[in-house]
Parts: structure tokens; C-alpha cells; sequence
């Protein structure tokens, strides 16, 4: 398992235990650490930090987890009964300028959760489940209470997801980045039987399109989103939205919804295409698994758009058009399926029918 700190300043964020060194009580190795620490590197913090975090990691493994931490490599036993023919899926990803509601509001285990949902949905698309997950954490120092906060959202997430925290690492980077500010990464191993795979292609014309609800924004959109709330209406993330409860802060920092405990009630053959919506919305995302002779129609009238983006849409003077290109607009990840299957799946995902599939050339149309 991969979490030994490097001489570079790179240090591991994910150490269980942090496997006994030597360590030199020499004049010159003195001298060495107390200059990197004035350079902006804190090693004996990190390693502090590091061996704090044995319960939030471990609580996330099982028996597939294999060798002590503290080494180069997270290890996991690829054992896959009832698999024929197993297939390593792979994806990485970042939560974007989301963070910047997190470094306003002081709050970082919802986009660490967010994180983790994101890479489970996108490997979910292609029928896989999970298996690890490892992050990466670029900063300008270290702070206990950010780092804490950043894995437990993590640890949550992937216990949930079944998925195994393996591995991570800290970058502790001095004029990389602003005081109080990092960036999120984070790498997802997932497994699907080769014939389970779910690629779009048995999709056709008749088919339907059943969508399933977002929990807001989930992690795409935030530059325009802060650019409409914050520079052009000058609101602060502890603003009410006009006519909500919750604040501007709340709202922006929803989780992104993990929709794997959904997906796996489905027997496998029945959904024919997955799309999970993130940036680029309806009108990008959907292409990806169409084929090249159909196109998906989405009927607008087949869901409630939540008030935070009729409030962006409307405020930021954006066209329709360019929301449905960059916001989710209420549809976090999209299901087809066949016309004799539509009924039962739409109960079991708990989804909207949206829209159906139609004779094209692999495009979205939109139906107001």
C-alpha cells in the first residue's frame, strides 16, 4: 500500500500506520529537515497527520486487501468469482472549482465524498462495481482539521460504495497553490464481467430514456454558477437563495449522489446504455453511448428542474440551450432502456421517463 513520504516533499494521505524508520540524530540531518520546514515542508506533520488515520482507512478495507502500508504500492487480490471473463475498468477525476465553496465555507468532507461518488458513477455507467479507490491531494501546507475532514469524507463515500481506499498521496507544494487551498484527484479500479459490459450498443429506435434525479449541481457547472452568484448578484455563500431556506454555501455543496445501490437492483441485460451527466450536461453526454444511427430525444416536460438552476438560468441570463450543455438540470445519470422494460426499471431506479430514442446520427434533441 502506497503511502510512504518522499524526500521531495510529496507525502502519502492515506497511512494506516507508517512503517518504523531510522531516523538520524545528526547535526546535519537537523539542519536538513528545520530548512525544509522553513521552505514551507512540514515531513514530521505529515508524518504525524498520517498515523492518525489508521480507523478511517482501514474500516474501508476487506479480505482482498493484502500487505502492510508504508510501502510503494497498495496491493489487492484480484479474485473475481462467477466472473468468466473479468475486465479492469478504470477512470480518475477532480471535484473542480467546487472546492472553492469548501475553502469558503471551511467545509471538506463533502467534497471528498463528492470525489468518490464521481468515479463510482463513471465506471458504474459501463456496468462495473468498484474495487479501490486512491486520491491525491496537491496543498500549500498541511492542516490537521482539512486533512481529517478530507478522509472521512473519502472513508464514507467508499464504504458505502464498497469500494476499498488503497492508496493516496499529499503533495505539500509551497507556491503551488494559495494559503488555505488544494486540489482534489482521485483514481477508481472497478471490475465487470466482459459480457455484463454495458456499451450502448444494443440501443435502437423505440427505445426509452428514464433519467434519475441529481442532488443539485453534483460537481460541474461551479465556474459559471460562481461567476452568476458571486461577481455578477455579489451574494456570499451564507446568503439565502431567493425564496429557499438554505444558504447560497448550502446549496452549492450538495454531494454528488452515488447511484450504484440503484444500478445493482437492475438484472443485468435489462439496461442497454448508462450516461452519467457531468459536464456537458444532457446534450454531450448522452452521445457517448448512442449509436451512430440513433439520436435521443428528451422531453423537457418529464421532470422538475430544481430552483437552483432556473435561478442561475434566469439571473445569469444564460440560454437554454448552453444550461442543458453545462448543468446536470435535475438529471444526475441517464438509463435506456426497452419499451417492455420501461415500467419496471422506472420503479426500480426510483427514475423519470424523459425522453425516447429516434432515427438520427448519434445527437440529443431537445423538446420544449
Amino acid at each position: 500500500m502506497s503511502f510512504r513520504a518522499k524526500h521531495s516533499g510529496v507525502e502519502k494521505s492515506l497511512a494506516v500506520q507508517i512503517k518504523n524508520r531510522d531516523v538520524s540524530t545528526s547535526l546535519e540531518m537537523t539542519k536538513t529537515q528545520k530548512a525544509y520546514g522553513r521552505a514551507g515542508v512540514d515531513v514530521d506533520l505529515g508524518n504525524r497527520l498520517k498515523r492518525r488515520i489508521h480507523s478511517l482507512v482501514r474500516q474501508t478495507h476487506g479480505p482482498r486487501v493484502l500487505g502492510k502500508t508504508g510501502g510503494f504500492g497498495g496491493l489487492f487480490r484480484a479474485n473475481f468469482p462467477g466472473m468468466r471473463e473479468p475486465v479492469l475498468v478504470a477512470s480518475i477525476d477532480g471535484v473542480g472549482t467546487k472546492l472553492k465553496i469548501a475553502f469558503a465555507l471551511n467545509k471538506h468532507d463533502t467534497v471528498g465524498a463528492d470525489l468518490v461518488n464521481h468515479c463510482v458513477n463513471d465506471i458504474g455507467v459501463l456496468g462495473a462495481r468498484p474495487l479501490f479507490f486512491l486520491d491525491y491531494i496537491g496543498c500549500e501546507k498541511l492542516e490537521p482539521r482539512v486533512f481529517q475532514q478530507l478522509l472521512r469524507g473519502f472513508s464514507r463515500a467508499c464504504r458505502s460504495a464498497g469500494c476499498a481506499l488503497i492508496g493516496g498521496e499529499t503533495a505539500q507544494l509551497p507556491g503551488m497553490y494559495r494559503k488555505g487551498e488544494y486540489d482534489l484527484a482521485g483514481c477508481i479500479i472497478g471490475v465487470v464481467d466482459r459480457v455484463n459490459i454495458i456499451d450502448g450498443r444494443k440501443i435502437r429506435p423505440g427505445d426509452v430514456i428514464l433519467g434519475l434525479e441529481s442532488n443539485g449541481l453534483h460537481t460541474n457547472g461551479y465556474s459559471l454558477a460562481r461567476e452568476i452568484l458571486f461577481r455578477k448578484m455579489r451574494l456570499k455563500v451564507t446568503s439565502r437563495l431567493p425564496g429557499s431556506t438554505i444558504t447560497v454555501g448550502q446549496e452549492l455543496l450538495r454531494v454528488h449522489r452515488n447511484y450504484q445501490p440503484l444500478l445493482a437492483k437492475i438484472p443485468k441485460g435489462m439496461i442497454k446504455g448508462l450516461a452519467h451527466i457531468t459536464g456537458g450536461g444532457l446534450i454531450d453526454n448522452l452521445p457517448r453511448i448512442l449509436p451512430g444511427n440513433c439520436d435521443a430525444v428528451i422531453e423537457m416536460k418529464g421532470w422538475r428542474v430544481p430552483p437552483i438552476f432556473k435561478f442561475l438560468q434566469k439571473d445569469g441570463n444564460v440560454s437554454l440551450q448552453e444550461m442543458y450543455q453545462v448543468f446536470n438540470m435535475g438529471i444526475g445519470m441517464v438509463a435506456v432502456v426497452s419499451e417492455r422494460d420501461a415500467r419496471r426499471a422506472t420503479s426500480m431506479l426510483k427514475a423519470k421517463r424523459i425522453g425516447q430514442i429516434e432515427h438520427g446520427n448519434g445527437k440529443v434533441r431537445l423538446k420544449f
